[in-house]
């Protein structure tokens, strides 16, 4: 199989790297300057073992790529909201033979959030989701770096909305060759959800930065406590912490890179580059959209949304918000959401 990684970037070039060194044929898919960095220069992969440069195939758009192969998997890595635009313009594209990607290819959605398989099969009739475990950093064109070791990462996939087929099972079987655990499973969205809840320490970690102090965590700790409510409410069943780390155990230990610490997470990664957007829509952005859906208040997570979505609007340095500060903005917030129940019921 031909693997297309739609998304280059931590986590997609992570993969890609990590696939091509153990033989498979891999063509990436950047843009802007990384897109340049990579097609002058390859992709520099930074782990535990050292630097591999990957001289691979890159290229902007499908169009560059031309006519689809019968035996590629297309890995859909970019951030929730890019998805929408790279789905429409990769699903019509004509694969060898006869027919199109969205009819024929098979799609995995190696992302965070749990709406991109819900936007991918209105245009995609075979849609994997991938629970995605792989603590990796791109800041730098042309440059990823990922910590874990003896193995890389931990890829749970599994199709979409639920089951396993043949396909899962061979591209598990490509990752495992690839220093990535990929176990198969038939619940894939359980153990997205299990990993939304983590996610919701994104904002706070990007707009704060890294965890230092008891307030930030125990502010994870209420926007996971919402997470988990509302969950209850929606009657949707999720993987505990407990199963994660027994999942991963010891074959997925934090290395350093050189001596360096590694940066913060995918949100913070975004404000970092200045991209002028970030996930928190379809990370604390999903729990403030149930919460409204299911009658349960989530006053926490929608400060999250709404301070992240304003970093990555106005360009503000990651981390640059005292958590006192975003401490206030969430107790205001809850104010305000008392002030309006009472008002409601008044």
């Amino acid at each position: 199989m031909r693997y297309i990684i739609i998304g280059a970037g931590a986590i997609g070039g992570t993969m890609g790297g990590r696939l091509a060194e153990s033989g498979h044929d891999v063509v990436l898919v950047a843009r802007g300057a990384h897109h340049e960095a990579v097609r002058e220069g390859g992709l520099r992969v930074r782990t535990p073992e050292g630097t591999a440069t990957h001289r691979l195939p890159v290229v902007r758009d499908p169009a560059e790529l031309g006519e689809l192969r019968a035996d590629d998997v297309l890995f859909l890595a970019v951030k929730t909201q890019d998805g929408e635009a790279a789905l429409d313009a990769w699903s019509a594209r004509p694969v060898a033979g006869g027919g199109t990607a969205g009819e024929l290819l098979p799609l995995v959605c190696a992302q965070n959030s749990v709406e991109s398989e819900r936007i991918a099969l209105r245009r995609f009739r075979r849609v994997y989701g991938m629970c995605v475990w792989l603590p990796a950093t791109h800041v730098e064109p042309g440059s990823v770096s990922a910590a874990g070791a003896p193995y890389t990462g931990m890829l749970h996939i599994g199709r979409y909305p639920k089951g396993t087929d043949d396909t899962a099972r061979l591209i598990s079987a490509d990752l495992e060759k690839s220093k990535l655990l990929a176990p198969v499973v038939a619940d894939v969205m359980r153990w997205k959800y299990g990993k939304l809840l983590s996610n919701l320490a994104n904002a706070i970690e990007a707009v704060t930065g890294p965890f230092s102090g008891d307030e930030a965590i125990a502010l994870y700790r209420r926007a996971r406590a919402e997470g988990e409510a509302v969950f209850a409410a929606a009657g949707i069943e999720a993987v505990g912490e407990l199963e994660q780390k027994e999942a991963r155990g010891d074959r997925i230990r934090m290395e350093p890179l050189d001596g360096s610490a590694r940066g913060g997470g995918s949100s913070w990664q975004s404000l970092s580059r200045g991209t002028g957007t970030i996930e928190a829509d379809y990370l604390n952005g999903e729990i403030a959209l149930l919460g409204r859906l299911y009658g349960v208040p989530t006053p926490v997570n929608a400060t999250l949304q709404s301070v992240a979505n304003a970093f990555a609007r106005e360009r503000r340095e990651a981390g640059s918000m005292p958590v006192n500060e975003l401490l206030g903005l969430v107790a205001e917030a809850e104010e305000r959401a008392t002030a309006a129940d009472r008002q409601e019921f008044s």
